[in-house]
């Protein structure tokens, strides 16, 4: 079953920039070139977005390459496709690596079995924190100022060959 999901690449080194392009080729199994832009919110740094397609857990897979270069920030999107929740993941470098479960319209999904071990185990006092744990919201925050800065930035669609 085909997914299709959207990849950003919100900061990057210059010198990464081929990297980030490799990894992505190596999931998608197709050569890919990206359109990197200056990113305004970080002197120094280039941004690049891209859609793509290819088999159902391709985005952990493209999140898991672009995981190698920890100074990166990135998101990865895969919607939901017939028995598969979509999932997005972040990486901030001082946060690390975050995912969650999407619903149709991009929301994120905490399961039931995730809420009620929470409830079981953490005490009332510090039920909040972890609830914006299980959201990814210290990762949207950090992420915020460099998704405005990427607006009516140059896109790139990808398709996973074979």
């Amino acid at each position: 079953m085909n997914a299709r999901g959207v990849v950003f690449v919100h900061s990057s080194p210059t010198a990464v920039c081929p990297h980030v392009e490799w990894a992505i080729s190596g999931v998608l199994g197709t050569k890919v070139s990206l359109q990197w832009t200056p990113q305004p919110a970080v002197h120094g740094q280039m941004r690049a977005e891209c859609s793509w397609s290819g088999p159902a857990g391709c985005g952990g897979a493209i999140a898991g390459a672009l995981r190698a270069w920890p100074m990166l920030r990135f998101e990865v999107t895969e919607e939901p496709s017939p028995g598969v929740d979509g999932e997005r993941f972040c990486h901030v470098p001082t946060l690390g690596l975050w995912s969650g479960r999407t619903s149709a319209n991009g929301d994120i999904v905490v399961a039931e079995d995730r809420l009620r071990a929470l409830l079981a185990e953490v005490p009332a006092s510090q039920l909040p924190g972890r609830m914006h744990d299980l959201l990814g919201s210290a990762w949207d925050d950090a992420l915020e100022p460099f998704r405005w800065a990427g607006d009516g930035a140059p896109a790139t669609w990808l398709h996973q060959v074979g």
